[in-house]
């Protein structure tokens, strides 16, 4: 672990943000959400972002994902601004170089678990079989199930095997173990684990779960629109050592 945790430092970054603000306007009230953030993610790291409901953590996700945009401040991503990319460049970057997994699975009913991932590999550059993805997050039997026929923890699975079957250089995680109870979240999370040790892919999961936490590389704590600390784990604990 000591020679992994020696190679991270030197990682070249993936991500980048300077400065990121963000204010949200309702009518004549002006909410602010982020506050002069600066951050940066490097290659193949797992990051745990923590804080409580309104801390701001979903909103630079979202920024990062490309899915929003700052106020004010840039984000740089291997050295290229996307705050400054046109709507048709933002999902260009989506679409060849960010995964999101959601708390809500989104996943169609009508359409089996290997359907609902190639519709990410069918616009995909270079994809792996919907097959793959799913040994991946160990659910190879389940290809033909429709999403009602799978639990809620094997449907947040499919939905990680959506998500990193395009190949992902960043996979985001927005409290993807909410919806589930502990022994289910556990799974899912090793999933998660497993996709980031296997395939090298920039992870961060949003959570408000503290318990969670040990299992990243590193973990950033935000409070009321602000990066509070930021703090790097001496080991990686492993899934079966988390509680809650």
């Amino acid at each position: 672990m000591a020679d992994k945790k020696n190679a991270a430092s030197i990682s070249p970054r993936v991500f980048r943000a300077e400065g990121i603000s963000k204010v949200y306007h309702m009518g004549e009230v002006s909410v602010p959400a982020l506050d002069k953030v600066d951050l940066s993610l490097s290659e193949g790291e797992f990051v745990v972002l923590l804080g409580a409901s309104g801390s701001g953590k979903s909103t630079l996700l979202n920024i990062l994902g490309g899915l929003d945009t700052p106020t004010a401040g840039r984000v740089l991503f291997r050295g290229r601004d996307i705050s400054t990319m046109s709507e048709e460049e933002l999902t260009q970057f989506r679409r060849n170089h960010i995964g999101f997994v959601f708390q809500f699975y989104n996943l169609i009913p009508s359409l089996t678990a290997g359907e609902n991932i190639a519709l990410v590999t069918d616009i995909a550059r270079e994809p792996m079989q919907p097959l793959e993805a799913m040994q991946l997050v160990g659910l190879s039997e389940r290809m033909h199930h429709f999403p009602a026929q799978l639990s809620g923890g094997e449907q947040q699975r499919v939905a990680i095997a959506r998500a990193i079957a395009k190949k992902p250089d960043v996979l985001l995680c927005d409290e993807p173990t909410g919806a589930l109870d502990f022994k289910t979240g556990r799974v899912v999370l090793e999933a998660i684990s497993n996709v980031n040790e296997s395939l090298g892919t920039t992870t961060v999961v949003i959570t408000h779960n503290a318990s969670i936490a040990g299992m990243a590389d590193r973990v950033i704590e935000m409070r009321d629109g602000n990066i509070v600390s930021d703090r790097k784990n001496r080991r990686r604990q492993s899934i079966s050592e988390l509680s809650w």
